[in-house]
């Protein structure tokens, strides 16, 4: 397939955030799919100290193509200074589901790497 499916992780402060931003990225289809996680725990250095925070992990399903598009979306919602943005390549994705991916979010503007 030309086109890979990736899958994005990020981090916000509360459920009610996570909502928020979930149903702009699939409304927009700039994801297929966005998986809110149960509320965890992280610990992080900031600003020369170590900091403590409850936070609400996302899992975006989204393509290589609207990955830059989504990248800058995410940054435009997001509350965190210097929010987690980290993809990754699905290297094994089953055919149905990785044309499901790209048929959701058909639209959405395009990068061509």
């Amino acid at each position: 397939m030309s086109e890979h499916i990736l899958i994005v992780a990020t981090s916000v402060p509360d459920r009610q955030l996570a909502d928020k931003i979930a149903h702009k990225l699939v409304t927009e289809r700039l994801a297929a799919c966005v998986n809110l996680l149960a509320p965890c725990g992280s610990v992080y250095r900031w600003n020369g100290g170590v900091e403590t925070a409850v936070e609400i992990p996302m899992l975006i399903k989204t393509t290589q193509f609207a990955y830059e598009a989504l990248a800058a979306r995410l940054l435009e919602l997001h509350p965190y200074e210097t929010p987690e943005l980290v993809a990754w390549r699905a290297d094994r994705v089953s055919p149905d589901y990785a044309s499901w991916v790209i048929d959701s979010t058909a639209g959405a503007p395009r990068t061509t790497d």
